[in-house]
């Protein structure tokens, strides 16, 4: 593994996974709690950026399933107002399929990221995420070491610092503040993604476990994971249509998508491509070149 990952080392150890807590999305499968082991690993401080893929397919040459489908999906906000009409979603008319939309023209071919190199890279596929990080020697990680890392040492608790949203007033999180899905008051200073390294860190050191992109994970999705998760290690069911994402994005917003709590789940189709969706490197065991242990 290349020694200038940024990693933070997870030591072995127990928590408590999900939530106990009622929630608008039972389809969703948060609860109930269940005490989780794991053995040592180590965990991206932040989720892989666009100056950080850029150096994969410079060296690859991997062209991502966006690329290669031709397009992916926009949210209509971060179009310009002269934007020529393109296909919506039917549950969520927000999401525009816009042509030429990939990781290197996020909003489109009239936009780049050579102003969001420290951003994180999205409009990555579960797939494209796998080639990355076989390439960098590391892995996805599964849900429950997601989580772990996530909670950064707490238990029980709403969101990665604690159970109130603003704490004395602070920002935390970059998600979508105003009248969703028309007006962004952007009040936490970003319409779309923010750099990376952004908020404050939680208690393991790691940058943006809330909002900002959803971040992909090794596991299957299914409803009732918890089954599984109980013990050593767990890695979800072996089969399934869709994979685990975790922590939220810039989108999401109380009035209909809490999922920036730390517990939230939700899933996509590994070929899936979207303006919100990333992912953060991790591996097994603990890295001797990360930076920094918790």
């Amino acid at each position: 593994m290349s020694a200038d990952l940024d990693l933070v080392d997870i030591p072995a150890g127990g928590f408590t996974m999900g939530t106990d807590e009622h929630t608008r999305w039972p389809s969703d499968g948060e609860g109930p709690t269940r005490h989780v082991v794991l053995d040592g690993y180590a965990i991206g401080r932040c989720t892989v950026t666009n100056a950080e893929f850029a150096a994969f397919v410079d060296a690859t040459g991997h062209e991502t399933e966006a690329e290669r489908f031709g397009t992916s999906f926009v949210f209509h906000l971060l179009l310009p107002d002269d934007f020529p009409p393109t296909r919506g979603v039917v549950a969520a008319p927000w999401w525009r399929e816009v042509e030429g939309a990939d990781w290197r023209h996020p909003e489109g071919p009239q936009s780049d990221v050579a102003e969001r190199m420290t951003h994180p890279v999205v409009h990555v596929s579960w797939n494209d995420a796998i080639a990355y990080c076989d390439w960098v020697g590391g892995r996805l990680p599964t849900e429950a070491e997601w989580e772990r890392a996530a909670r950064g040492g707490l238990e029980g608790h709403r969101y990665p610092w604690g159970d109130e949203f603003t704490p004395h007033g602070a920002t935390m999180c970059n998600i979508f503040e105003g009248r969703f899905p028309d007006h962004n008051t952007a009040d936490d200073g970003y319409v779309g993604t923010a750099p990376a390294d952004a908020f404050p860190p939680n208690g393991y050191g790691l940058h943006n476990v809330a909002g900002n992109v959803w971040e992909w994970c090794a596991d299957w999705f299914h409803r009732d994971t918890h089954r599984l998760d109980r013990g050593h290690n767990p890695t979800g069911p072996p089969s399934g249509r869709t994979r685990v994402i975790r922590g939220g994005s810039y989108l999401c917003h109380d009035s209909y998508c809490d999922r920036y709590r730390v517990a939230a789940r939700t899933s996509n189709e590994p070929t899936s491509t979207t303006g919100n969706l990333g992912f953060r490197l991790a591996a097994r065991p603990p890295s001797r070149s990360a930076h920094a242990t918790p």
